[in-house]
């Protein structure tokens, strides 16, 4: 077996059976066990919710959309920072039946007009700004353009009100016919858990992105999963510091926490170190999830010792590799020692990977886990497409229940990522042990081939995370003439720390092999990334040939 590098779990235990019902089904179910337990903590507006309060107002803001006159399949768009409203329409939505298009709050005009179009949005919910970002003058600025877009309603205005009061008439309240009570009955019994329900846009790096289209199906037992993962009951409370627009938001976050009647804790609009400490402190969160980014922000604050982190047990780092040094850190001063690893893609809806709390220290901190329950992963050459012997790098590809129905009206862009087997390549080169734990090292793309030798940039990041003056490392390959590609270290150093390019150098000698050393080092405050914590490579990539005047090199290098 040990040529044999897919793998695939098919549990049958009580438990970990597929869920055949519909995100809206579930909720309900979940309610009527846990209903005075808390669902929702908006820790800035002081609001909550218990599951029986947060059932209803699912119910009153589906039945507004319904005489909003939104038939199923129809697309609401979301435009907003984290916020109770955001997690009230993805379930609210779900349970009418409508696709819920996940617009990012980074985007600008431009980005914002092609989501709204290529998704058909007939109805667009929006906060008024964010940030630097003025919502309703970018909003206006592109509405002429989009024959789809109905209505636009913005949150905290009287719009938004009215649409909760329709959806109390049609509960029966004041001014209800007799067929509108009904209304949304009729609807969730007509619903399948393999209709489409959200479309998330994939942040490409060239071109405009691609919205990815998932079922009930795909994410609501892709939570359920993640939620067994991290051992979630209804005593868990979840602090959600990452945008609910993002799969890790809405799906490891929320759904995995109703899945299983736990609480969802918001602790701000966008990420800020301090208040998601707060909110742990003051919520008395069990679990805590982050990019590494996030966790490295938190730990470096000043006053990180003064928090009171004690009831956290779990969390989940995702997003991009994680530092060892940063994953041991956070086991030890965070008082996490049961956070999980997971790793997935938007497509797969998302997680296809996780360590677990019973996994030894070494593969917690060193793996993204093993192959979730009913999934398949297997590693293939890219050139060949043949599976490649355990231990030898290749890239990853996944199968099962998780993958995505399709790119939104993009059906070549579909064939592309899934071929006729419904396997989802990744573009994400990974090794298997013979074990079945999973490394991720590296894209396909941000493979540096130096002179004919293959470095991954992560294996470089890891060595130089272990120096004790630096706090983050980010390594990418730059256009050589002579090598074709050299190694250039972006480097974060610790507070009061010096650190020249020299040392760093001195540093790697006779510990890693010379051609992995960095030719080039560029001291920085900040990377560029995703409203997500994704380091941006392709960005590091252009601003360091300009810097380098290799702009010759990398033309020669594409031509």
């Amino acid at each position: 077996m040990s040529h044999q590098a897919t793998l695939s779990y098919s549990h049958g235990a009580s438990g970990l059976e597929l869920l055949g019902e519909t995100i809206g089904a579930n909720l309900r179910r979940v309610a009527a066990q846990h209903p005075d337990a808390e669902a929702l903590v908006d820790v800035p507006s002081g609001r909550r919710w218990n599951y029986a309060q947060f059932d209803g107002q699912t119910d009153t803001l589906a039945r507004g959309l319904i005489a909003a006159g939104l038939a199923a399949r129809d697309r609401v768009g979301i435009w907003a920072p984290n916020c109770a409203e955001w997690v009230l329409l993805q379930y609210a939505t779900a349970r009418a039946g409508i696709i819920l298009v996940n617009i990012n709050p980074a985007y600008r005009s431009h980005e914002l007009g092609f989501a709204l179009r290529q998704s058909g949005v007939r109805l667009l919910i929006s906060a008024e700004s964010f940030k630097t970002s003025d919502y309703r003058a970018m909003v206006d600025e592109v509405r002429g353009d989009l024959p789809d877009l109905a209505d636009v309603i913005y949150l905290g205005t009287a719009q938004w009100d009215a649409l909760f009061a329709a959806g109390l008439a049609g509960a029966g309240g004041a001014g209800a016919g007799d067929g509108d009570a009904d209304a949304l009955a009729e609807r969730e019994a007509s619903l399948s858990w393999d209709d489409p329900i959200n479309i998330q846009y994939t942040s490409g790096t060239t071109g405009f992105p691609k919205g990815a289209t998932l079922s009930h199906h795909n994410i609501l037992n892709n939570a359920f999963f993640i939620g067994e993962g991290c051992g979630y009951t209804e005593r868990d409370r979840v602090c959600i510091p990452v945008p609910f627009y993002h799969c890790f938001g809405m799906v490891l976050g929320n759904l995995a926490a109703t899945t299983h009647g736990a609480c969802i804790v918001i602790p701000a609009p966008g990420f800020d170190p301090a208040q998601t400490l707060h909110a742990v402190q003051a919520e008395r969160c069990t679990s805590l999830y982050g990019v590494p980014t996030m966790f490295i922000a938190e730990l470096a604050l000043p006053d990180f010792a003064s928090y009171d982190l004690s009831t956290l047990r779990t969390g989940i780092m995702a997003g991009s590799p994680c530092p060892v040094e940063v994953m041991k850190r956070v086991v030890s001063d965070m008082n996490m020692a049961e956070v999980t690893i997971c790793y997935g893609m938007t497509e797969t809806s998302p997680v296809s990977t996780q360590t677990t709390a019973t996994d030894d220290t070494e593969r917690r901190v060193s793996t993204v886990g093993r192959v979730h329950p009913h999934v398949e992963v297997k590693i293939i050459d890219p050139e060949t497409g043949r599976v490649v012997p355990r231990g030898t790098p290749g890239e990853l590809c996944t199968r099962g229940y998780s993958v995505m129905l399709g790119y939104w009206n993009e059906p070549d862009k579909t064939a592309d990522a899934i071929d006729q087997a419904r396997w989802m390549h990744t573009g994400d080169l990974a090794e298997m042990d013979q074990a079945g734990y999973l490394n991720i090292v590296g894209r396909i793309k941000d493979m540096v081939i130096r002179g004919g030798e293959n470095i991954y940039p992560r294996e470089v990041e890891e060595f130089l995370y272990a120096h004790p003056a630096i706090e983050d490392v980010q390594v990418i390959g730059v256009p050589d003439p002579r090598y074709g590609e050299e190694l250039c270290a972006w480097i974060k150093r610790r507070p009061g720390q010096d650190l020249t390019a020299d040392q760093v150098r001195d540093y790697c000698q006779g510990k890693i092999a010379h051609y992995k050393i960095p030719r080039y080092v560029r001291f920085t405050q900040e990377f560029p990334m995703t409203v997500t914590g994704k380091i941006q490579k392709f960005k590091m990539r252009e601003t360091s040939i300009a810097e380098l005047g290799l702009q010759a090199a990398s033309e020669t290098q594409t031509a």
